[in-house]
């Protein structure tokens, strides 16, 4: 996980709630599943992890109940139809817009799994065998990731120090 807690299990069960809401509730469809945080409906964060006793069958398993979900939605509707998501505002949108926030969501979650797994299986890129990676062994990544490090470092500091201008 990251130092901000965020976790593999955790994004499944945020982007799960997240289509439980747009696709279902939205359009009058309501699928169970838990609270998204986002919408006031639960502790903050409530749905980025995993409980100790919650298997990872028990997360990936709502989530394609949700996934058939979402795609009757999408088939039984037309794109212009409207949508009323839930929350304070209660914003009317079309099941096309609904469409392009879940694709950009889902796609920036599914970077942070790539992220995260990372480090818990030493897989990177793009599926294995076709990795898209640059060539090199594990010293040579490790010399590469230290390099920009460095980088970075330097960079840090060699940024202009902003001072508050008293007024």
């Amino acid at each position: 996980m990251t130092p901000t807690g965020t976790n593999l299990l955790g994004l499944v069960t945020h982007v799960s709630s997240a289509e439980a809401v747009h696709f279902g509730e939205t359009f009058g469809r309501p699928f169970d599943a838990p609270a998204l945080w986002i919408m006031g409906n639960a502790e903050p964060d409530s749905d980025m992890w995993a409980a100790a006793d919650e298997t990872r069958e028990q997360i990936v398993g709502p989530y394609r109940e949700v996934w058939a979900h979402s795609d009757a939605t999408i088939e039984s509707l037309p794109l212009d139809s409207a949508g009323r998501v839930p929350g304070e505002k209660r914003l009317e949108l079309t099941l096309h817009r609904i469409l392009v926030h879940m694709i950009a969501e889902t796609q920036r979650h599914a970077g942070h799994a790539d992220i995260v797994r990372e480090p818990v299986d030493g897989t990177a890129g793009l599926r294995n065998g076709s990795d898209n990676m640059a060539p090199g062994d594990s010293a040579w990544g490790q010399n590469h990731r230290n390099r920009l490090e460095r980088v970075a470092q330097e960079a840090d500091l060699a940024a202009p120090v902003e001072t508050p201008v008293d007024g």
